[in-house]
């Protein structure tokens, strides 16, 4: 399972390129409201035995530390990454597409979150004007307004909504009591289509993506929401639930095929690595 430190990267992402990652829960542990059957970093039972949340203070460190080190503000031997520049008394160049917040869990359950937003944006400025903002965020708590605040001034609040009914999101994310996908819906209204929502297809535990319970709704939701972008991809690692099957991209393409022939919204479409 995958554990990430505070900053980390950057690494190549299907969806956003060279992506500088910040991981706001724990460096050794997981913490989320969701548990998804797919998630990289496992279930959530596996990853108890870190709590401890980086500060705010913490995050604008480290960051600011691996941007100067990127950027080329300072020198310090890179060996292991691929420098852009022929003079060798220059510290390496290494492109930055996105800084993305994922990490270990759900980012908007850091206390700190919206502070953290404006010191990251107020260091991408600096150092990489560029590089996007990016928030993987499973929607869950849209609907606290200093957490949308946050989400609406960043580049790219990429908003998860796998499945269109509760019990349907019970067999796929199994979130945390409580959980409500109308008040989900309502709350992503807030955006007007400022913002990308994303969706994995997949098929196991009783669901299928490509079921008509599951992909008509969907399209539905896309046409209620009108994204700037839906952001459509499935399984490309090892899963903490045995036998899922992944979709491939063509596969993806036909199913969301009604939602491209409409021009509601720009559709990106990600298998896994092999298919690509």
């Amino acid at each position: 399972m995958v554990r990430e430190e505070t900053v980390f990267g950057p690494i190549f992402s299907r969806r956003l390129g060279s992506s500088l990652g910040i991981n706001l829960l724990p460096e050794k542990g997981k913490i989320c409201n969701f548990d998804c059957i797919y998630c990289e970093c496992g279930w959530n039972r596996d990853g108890r035995d870190d709590t401890v949340l980086p500060t705010a203070e913490k995050v604008r460190t480290d960051l600011e530390r691996m941007l100067k080190k990127l950027s080329g503000h300072q020198d310090i031997e890179q060996p292991d990454v691929k420098t852009r520049s022929l003079e060798d008394s220059k510290s390496p160049i290494v492109p930055v597409d996105s800084i993305t917040f994922s990490g270990d869990g759900e980012p908007t359950l850091n206390p700190e979150f919206p502070q953290i937003i404006d010191d990251t944006l107020r260091l991408r400025d600096r150092y990489y004007p560029q590089a996007k903002v990016s928030v993987l965020s499973n929607a869950t708590r849209v609907h606290i307004p200093e957490v949308f605040n946050a989400l609406r001034r960043v580049d790219n609040p990429i908003m998860k909504i796998d499945a269109p009914t509760n019990e349907l999101i019970a067999r796929i994310n199994m979130p945390a009591p409580g959980y409500d996908i109308a008040r989900v819906i309502e709350a992503l209204k807030r955006f007007e289509g400022n913002f990308v929502l994303q969706t994995c297809m997949l098929k196991g535990n009783g669901f299928d993506s490509a079921s008509p319970e599951v992909i008509l709704p969907m399209m539905d939701i896309v046409r209620l929401l009108k994204p700037r972008e839906w952001m459509v991809y499935t399984i490309d690692r090892a899963t903490p639930m045995q036998g899922l099957e992944k979709f491939t991209p063509q596969e993806m393409k036909a199913l969301v095929q009604p939602i491209i022939d409409e021009g509601l919204t720009q559709v990106q479409i990600k298998g896994a690595v092999e298919d690509n």
